[in-house]
């Protein structure tokens, strides 16, 4: 069960990066192995919303969608993730934002198994690099969408 978990500061207000990974819809522009991404329901609760959303993931010759839902807390700058359907055993991943001085610290965590050994097999591999890439692609949308804090 590969697990993966960063914190890092990086040069934009929490505002930014809370907007750019609650965007789901958008992910396909962006983010590796995401060919669609479908936001199948929104639902409001108390300090935030419940998003139910499709992506589909295309690596090598597997292509699968998988269902999650997304809890979004807008105030408190946090996302939380959870498999409802698809190739996967289990997966979970929250993401967390503060602003700090010169921009926002991002803290993110992952932990996940597919179902399919053999996928599992293969990812289990790449996983950490994986990983980087995919949050490495959400650092390169923020440059490319806003402007550094000032220092």
């Amino acid at each position: 069960m590969p697990t993966h978990h960063e914190k890092r500061v990086l040069p934009y207000t929490a505002q930014q990066m809370y907007d750019l990974v609650a965007d789901v819809a958008s992910y396909p522009k962006f983010l590796p192995w995401t060919a669609a991404a479908r936001i199948r329901s929104r639902t409001p609760i108390e300090g935030g919303e419940v998003m139910e959303a499709d992506l589909v993931i295309s690596f090598k010759v597997f292509r699968e969608r998988f269902g999650s839902r997304v809890t979004l807390y807008p105030e408190r700058f946090k996302i939380d993730t959870e498999y409802i359907d698809g190739p996967f055993k289990f997966m979970k991943s929250t993401w967390g934002f503060r602003d700090v001085e010169g921009g926002c610290e991002v803290e993110f965590f992952v932990d996940f198994e597919f179902r399919n050994a053999i996928l599992q097999g293969i990812i289990g591999v790449v996983f950490n690099e994986a990983m980087l890439r995919v949050v490495r692609a959400f650092e390169r949308r923020a440059a490319e969408l806003y402007t550094p804090v000032p220092r």
